[in-house]
């Protein structure tokens, strides 16, 4: 056993490239995966769940996923949004390789596999679609969300999909009572055991953009 997390930031058991067939933007489509990272066999439930119940993406811009693990969202972004930067962010060095490789693959040159860090700190979001690790603990997706959340752009929606055994709820709750009135926290859909969570930031004291409808 190596101990590796799929938020392992370099795993250490030995590298497979794994070769999927997946359903992305309505089409299907021959990508590679590996092991050591999140749901490396399939677009996992709650991320089929995410993928099938929020709105289409902003055409330009930039939009983040975060925890983006192989790229299921963020080449999902990548396809609805050609014109978009994506930026898919992940610790796993490993994941960040196979997003790279598959964004190449489907000639998907706005997206961008990157470390937390490695996102310049004066980019701003016109959305953010997520799975987010939930396992990783409290304390650190906390972090994570009172990172990330605020950069989004007023009129601009945050999608998180949950699994409501693991806190859905809960998260919801201290969403709506950490964020402040520039933002609204809100359920838009509830399947197959999982819960989608938008917030939504409608002021703030970043540039202006129109309302996103």
């Amino acid at each position: 056993m190596t101990g590796d997390h799929y938020f392992s930031g370099a795993p250490r058991s030995e590298l497979t490239i794994k070769s999927i067939t997946v359903d992305l933007a309505g089409a299907q489509h021959s990508l590679t995966s590996a092991n050591g990272i999140f749901s490396p066999d399939r677009i996992d439930l709650g991320t089929r769940v995410l993928l099938s119940s929020t709105p289409p993406p902003p055409e330009g811009g930039h939009l983040l996923d975060l925890g983006c693990g192989w790229g299921p969202i963020a080449l999902s972004l990548g396809l609805l949004s050609p014109d978009a930067t994506v930026w898919g962010v992940d610790v796993n060095e490993r994941a960040l390789d196979r997003l790279r490789s598959n964004a190449k693959t489907l000639g998907l040159d706005g997206v961008r596999a990157v470390l937390p860090q490695d996102v310049p700190e004066a980019i701003r979001f016109r959305a953010i679609w997520s799975n987010p690790p939930i396992r990783v603990g409290k304390n650190e997706l906390h972090g994570m969300l009172q990172h990330w959340i605020p950069r989004l752009l007023p009129g601009s929606d945050g999608y998180f999909v949950v699994q409501r055994n693991l806190g859905s709820d809960s998260l919801q709750r201290w969403l709506h009572d950490e964020l402040t009135d520039e933002f609204s926290v809100s359920r838009t859909t509830s399947s197959k055991g999982y819960r989608v969570l938008r917030t939504r930031r409608h002021t703030g004291s970043t540039e202006p953009i129109d309302v996103v409808q």
